[in-house]
């Protein structure tokens, strides 16, 4: 049985994954317009086109119009407890050397079609490692719930991705009990 977490990663692997007719504009490296707070330069750049690749930009905003790396950044600077920060560092990392194994070169400069490639394998591991009952999550469950997180709690993301509703329904302030009804009340 999948629960909300496991259908929300198969969606949004499947959004990055089927959005390659952006690759070639969308995930190019580009320099970063913020200074990493808890990561070294080279693990934001690799965050960056990794957030935009979990949620690419289409008809919406895409990650890094919603500041989703900035996010991922703070949170392991201020929110992660030791253990997690450590997780997610050492994955941005191998991202990195995974990429120069693989290809010669770092993530942040191979195709698109190259850095999906990674991080399906990233996803599957993390699944499997869930699936055996691993005792910590793999650093790519870490990853996608902050980028998650970070997109939805974004105002783009909120307003713009997701349906923003203020306050549901109409209020009606005044409204004669005639039309209600009986009131109700507790004992």
């Amino acid at each position: 049985m999948l629960n909300r977490r496991d259908t929300i990663r198969g969606l949004v692997l499947t959004i990055g994954a089927s959005s390659s007719l952006f690759a070639g504009r969308a995930f190019a490296a580009a320099a970063l317009s913020w200074t990493p707070k808890a990561l070294t330069t080279d693990q934001a750049g690799v965050l960056d086109i990794a957030a935009e690749l979990i949620i690419p930009r289409t008809d919406t905003p895409g990650a890094r119009d919603a500041g989703v790396p900035q996010f991922v950044d703070r949170a392991v600077a201020d929110y992660c407890d030791k253990a997690q920060a450590a997780r997610l560092r050492g994955g941005l990392d191998r991202m990195n050397a995974d990429a120069r194994a693989a290809h010669g070169r770092d993530f942040t400069t191979l195709s698109a079609e190259q850095q999906i490639g990674l991080l399906t394998v990233y996803d599957q591991e993390a699944a499997a490692a869930k699936g055996q009952g691993a005792a910590e999550p793999h650093f790519f469950t870490d990853l996608e719930d902050l980028v998650t997180v970070g997109y939805f709690t974004s105002e783009p993301g909120a307003t713009v991705a997701l349906r923003y509703e203020p306050v549901p329904g109409a209020y009606h302030g005044t409204v004669p009990l005639a039309e209600i009804g009986r009131a109700w009340a507790t004992r």
